[in-house]
């Protein structure tokens, strides 16, 4: 099919795969080396959905005022795992499941959770836990800050690959000294949720959506619960825990306070975007039946794109966009839909009205390009570069724009800016042999010390970290 030759990279936002993924969606590779370290590790398949983080901020935002940290980046990374789990590995990353959006049922559930990881960031907690961890001399044990992150995790379940990376720890027996880090744990979780009800409080929002998280993380964790001891957890007992933040949440004078309408509206889309994307038909159909509400009708149009007939799926996602014509997401999935039926260039005015409706959406601005690329048609190619680098500037770690811009610079006779985006790409995989080995050719061709030549010589200078030091 002309013009998808680059088919292994289509991006198909949440759709499962074993690993930090490439290949069906764009996917999010942070270059920070913690960060690579984490999805080395623990093949953590993340991924990226522009409505679904703009939700996330929105949220955050007036948590990170209420505990100081406004100026503070934080990005907040989906996992894609339908498990309930989130962690921060440091000040500006936080790791958050699919799971946590899709079983919540209102924006304060996740508010919660938020407002739960806030605190440990505030509290500075994994820097004091790596501390409390080297005097216990069990550094070897935690490995990395991703495991100290793992057992500090917000969610009390303990399931899920990456909350079981802190369990793993906690089986090996070190006596005295483990209790003693296990204790110093269980005290910054404490710290945590009063440090959420706190920014709660002072954000006029209700601690109910947090407690009535941690009740049914409770309820899962009851009969694993009954034979354990408290004293070797790394989260508190879930009775303790719960007991302690309903004494703190009915106290607040916000405690029956409902989230605002709009948000509500929000997060029933993000919340049924996510559940069709990364769960199954029957997921849906159990969620939704036969309903007619916008999430419902949102959920289906998602199912039949990946599962049902193309013309089907048009005629969903054109319903969706009648009942809210510049909702910048439906013309996005319009345009997703239209390329997977291998229609690039029908794609391109629904993705056209998304970056105008999202103009600061830098992962529209890609699929667009993606779309003109993809056409096969040269004359789109100048086109298509203007908005795969405008993208990239914004989402400077996105491996299909770098790899779209190679196709395009390579059609247009630029060789050498070809081979630097797909040492960008390869840079982003991991694949960092690779990487210099088009670093080295496009500098060869290259002016030396021009812009594109110093980005080669970067590359090829880079030197990942070594995980087995650790």
């Amino acid at each position: 099919m002309k013009g998808l030759a680059d088919a292994s990279r289509r991006p198909r936002p949440l759709k499962r795969v074993a690993s930090v993924g490439f290949a069906g969606l764009i996917a999010f590779q942070a270059i920070a080396p913690i960060a690579a370290e984490a999805q080395q590790r623990r093949r953590l398949p993340l991924v990226r959905d522009a409505e679904v983080e703009n939700l996330l901020r929105d949220y955050a935002a007036p948590i990170l005022r209420a505990a100081g940290l406004g100026n503070t980046q934080l990005e907040i990374i989906l996992v894609n795992d339908l498990s309930y789990n989130a962690f921060v590995v440091d000040s500006r990353r936080m790791f958050m499941n699919v799971g946590v959006i899709t079983e919540a049922k209102t924006p304060n559930e996740v508010i919660g959770v938020i407002a739960h990881e806030v605190g440990h960031i505030a509290g500075h907690h994994l820097v004091r836990l790596r501390q409390a961890a080297a005097n216990a001399q069990i550094m070897a044990v935690i490995g990395t800050i991703l495991g100290a992150g793992a057992i500090a995790a917000g969610a009390a379940s303990g399931s899920g690959g990456i909350g079981q990376g802190g369990g793993a720890a906690l089986g090996l027996g070190m006596g005295l000294a483990q209790r003693s880090l296990l204790a110093y744990q269980r005290t910054e979780e404490a710290a945590a949720d009063r440090s959420a009800i706190k920014y709660l409080n002072a954000t006029h929002q209700s601690p109910k959506g947090m407690l009535e998280t941690f009740k049914r993380l409770a309820d899962q964790q009851l009969f694993a619960a009954r034979h354990a001891d408290p004293y070797v957890q790394s989260h508190p007992m879930a009775r303790d825990r719960v007991s302690m933040l309903e004494n703190l949440a009915k106290k607040s004078k916000y405690y029956n306070k409902k989230d605002p309408p709009e948000l509500q509206a929000r997060h029933d889309l993000a919340r049924a975007k996510l559940l069709a994307f990364a769960g199954s038909q029957g997921a849906v159909s159990r969620a939704y039946g036969n309903g007619t509400s916008l999430p419902a009708r949102y959920a289906r149009a998602i199912v039949t794109m990946q599962y049902g007939n193309p013309r089907d799926a048009q005629r969903a996602i054109g319903g969706l966009i009648k009942t809210q014509p510049r909702n910048p997401y439906f013309w996005e999935l319009k345009g997703q839909a239209l390329i997977e039926s291998g229609n690039p260039g029908a794609a391109i005015p629904a993705f056209e009205n998304a970056v105008a409706y999202a103009p600061h959406e830098g992962l529209m601005k890609i699929w667009l390009g993606y779309a003109l690329v993809a056409t096969g048609n040269n004359a789109h190619l100048k086109k298509a570069v203007s908005l795969l680098r405008a993208g990239l500037r914004q989402e400077p770690n996105s491996p299909l724009a770098y790899s779209q811009l190679a196709i395009a610079e390579a059609r247009r006779g630029n060789p050498a800016l070809a081979d630097v985006a797909t040492a960008k790409s390869m840079m982003l995989a991991g694949q960092f042999q690779t990487a210099r080995q088009f670093a080295a050719r496009a500098q060869k061709r290259l002016k030396r010390g021009s812009p594109g030549w110093l980005q080669a010589d970067d590359i090829i200078s880079y030197k990942p970290p070594n995980l087995r030091k650790r």
